[in-house]
Order: C-alpha cells, then structure tokens, then sequence
C-alpha cells in the first residue's frame, strides 16, 4: 500500500470519528436524564464521598454521571461505530467479501497472500458464545472454498482486531488456538498496509479531531450534572433518599 492510501485511510478515519463517534457520543449524552441511570441507594452516597468528599445532590450526579459519559456510553457508541469503519476500509484496502462471516478480503502486506477477514473493534468486543460461531463461519468457507476447487489455508482465514495489545484475550486465544490468524491492534494494520507504525499513526489522527475546539464537552456534561443535581433533590425532598 502506497503513502497515498494510507493517507486516505488517516482522513477516512478522522471523518468518521467527527461524523459518526462524536456526534453519537454527545447525543447520548444530551439524553442522560435521571431516570437513565439504575442507582444503588446503597452505595451512592459513598461514592459521592469518595468522589468529592460530601453527599451533596451535585456530588451525587458526578459519581454518576463521570462513568456513565467517560465509560460506558463512550466505550458502547465507539466500539459499534468501529465495527461500521470497516466499510470505509473496503474503498482502499481491499474489497468487501462476499462470503458470509467475512467482512473485507485484502492482500496482506507482509506475505503478499489474499486475507480473508472477520473484524472486531476491540479486545472486549466477543465473548464466550462468539467463539462457536466465528469458527464454524471459517470451517464452513474452507469447506465452500475446497468444493470449488479453491484451496485456502488456515492461516489465510483471519480475525482482525482494529485496536488492542497482545497477550491476546481468552476468547480471541481460543480461535488462534484453532490454528487461524488473530491480527489484533498494531498487527491489524501492519499486515493491512505494510506500516509497523501505521497504529499509532491511526491514534495520533483520532487524537487530532478531539482536540478540535467544536468537541469540548466539557459544558456539555457540567450541563447535565446540574440538571441531574436538580433532579436528585427533588427526589430526596419527596423520599427522603433516592
């Protein structure tokens, strides 16, 4: 792959983390509300306290708040917009694989083989019940593959995972165990361009778009932690606690 292509994929990848995983992220977060999170009236104001140093309504809606736009919401908008990237990917990299199971077919880089590959977003993305499937999908097309008098290696069927470090996880360990490839974070995107440093060139782009002054949330959440106080009070002044 040429420095052009790769260039191309930076500003693809830029695109979209403004276009789709920003906008997406604040509109979770616009629709926070009290009623979005399930409190434990046990351990809140503990964790107000531990947060802030008091149980004040406002400390409260930190403790909530923090996690759930930092976190959770973040981490979910992130890792199903990723997985969409892979369209994006299909325009330079490679082509979109008409096999089922298979998300993008490209020549490899490093042994100039055609790949043929599933996608993941990240190390959290399957579990145990993914593990069955992901390799009855590369059974299946080996199989399909054979019958038509195509023959491909194991090595050649792949998992690809757009971010994480090795050691890899259990479940993602299961299928590299089953003797096909896991090209997970910085290995991903060497075999997919040719660049060792093509992963970090990839963050460092994502990084450039969050400091663009347009995705400040910071008003934004301090916004929602007020109106989330508000609404604790209330519930406390007719309860006596939430």
């Amino acid at each position: 792959m040429d420095e052009l292509q790769k260039q191309q994929i930076i500003e693809s990848a830029k695109e979209y983390f403004r276009s789709k995983i920003i906008v997406n992220h604040r509109k979770n977060v616009e629709k926070l509300s009290l009623a979005s999170f399930d409190i434990n009236p046990f351990s809140i104001n503990y964790l107000a306290v531990f947060l802030c140093g008091n149980t004040e309504p406002e400390s409260m809606a930190k403790a909530l708040v923090y996690p759930r736009v930092l976190g959770t919401s973040f981490n979910t908008t992130f890792g199903a917009q990723l997985q969409k990237f892979i369209a994006t990917l299909k325009q330079v990299a490679g082509k979109g694989s008409v096999s089922p199971g298979f998300d993008l077919e490209f020549t490899d880089a490093i042994d100039g083989k055609t790949k043929y590959c599933q996608c993941k977003a990240g190390p959290n993305t399957i579990n145990k019940d993914d593990v069955p499937t992901i390799l009855k999908h590369f059974k299946d097309f080996r199989t399909l593959a054979k019958t038509n008098g195509l023959s491909i290696n194991r090595c050649d069927v792949v998992l690809g995972v757009l971010y994480g470090e090795r050691p890899l996880t259990t479940f993602y360990s299961a299928v590299e165990e089953a003797e096909y490839s896991v090209y997970y974070g910085e290995e991903f995107w060497e075999h997919l361009t040719g660049d060792k440093d093509f992963y970090y060139r990839l963050a460092k782009a994502f990084g450039e778009v969050a400091d663009e002054p347009a995705f400040n949330g910071c008003s934004l959440i301090n916004q929602k932690i007020r109106q989330i106080a508000d609404e604790i009070r209330i519930k406390i002044n007719k309860n006596g606690s939430l």
